[in-house]
């Protein structure tokens, strides 16, 4: 389904990150589950040719926030969907393809849940966090998040107030390239999960970032004894 929906909101969160809050033109209500993407119309130039394509973006905003969806977008050089976005402004109409995906949670289950990314890989799961904090839902949840350095933390007061608020989730920041003078861990966040004491009975594993982290963190879940119907992974780069 063609959807049309206009920019309302702009938040610069980093140098390279930014928050988009498009509110729904046509249809004026989505039905989407948390963890699911849109498809944005982009004008690609291939061998000198002007052509429409499609590029999906995991929306950050929870169901329950009616008439609006927000993205989170990393500024990727070159890249005709980030580049885009970014220069979108407000009052801008922004068309897409209605929600996508399988990469959701699980509402009904009562596991535990563990929640993996690397950068803007953290927009669906923080949906699906918000999610299940407004459905009330008092599941243990634990999020590691894996940064270059403290110039691309962002979301760190929202994860901050929502573990003060909700003492069954918690959330641990790890940078790879930190200052001298960062406090938190350091290093990337498969040396942090590595060096976990995690028990895989009874818990579900969503992961989402680049290849690599998946690849690590799925086989070590799996080397820990948990099994694969329970990790979920979506590739973002």
């Amino acid at each position: 389904m063609q959807c049309l929906a206009k920019v309302v909101a702009i938040k610069r969160l980093t140098h390279d990150v930014k928050e988009i809050a498009l509110a729904l033109i046509s249809p004026p209500k989505l039905v989407f589950e948390a963890g699911q993407y849109i498809a944005i119309e982009v004008t690609e130039v291939h061998k000198g040719k002007a052509r429409q394509n499609n590029r999906p973006y995991s929306i950050v905003s929870p169901p329950e926030e009616e008439g609006v969806i927000k993205l989170c977008v990393n500024l990727v050089p070159g890249g005709p969907g980030s580049s885009y976005l970014h220069g979108l402004r407000i009052g801008d109409e922004v068309s897409f393809l209605q929600p996508f995906g399988y990469f959701t949670i699980k509402s009904q289950a009562e596991t535990a849940l563990l929640f993996v990314a690397t950068g803007t890989g953290v927009a669906p799961l923080y949906a699906m966090i918000k999610h299940l904090l407004n459905q009330g839902l008092e599941r243990p949840m634990t999020l590691f998040w894996g940064l270059r350095s403290e110039r691309d933390i962002y979301y760190e007061q929202d994860f901050e107030a929502l573990s003060r608020q909700y003492s069954f989730f918690k959330f641990v920041i790890t940078l790879s390239r930190p200052s001298a003078d960062w406090q938190g861990p350091r290093g990337r966040v498969t040396e942090l999960l590595l060096s976990q004491e995690l028990d895989v009975e009874d818990l579900e594993a969503y992961l989402c970032g680049n290849m690599d982290m998946i690849r690590v963190v799925r086989g070590m879940l799996l080397e820990k004894g948990m099994p694969k119907r329970s990790v979920h992974f979506e590739k973002f780069y």
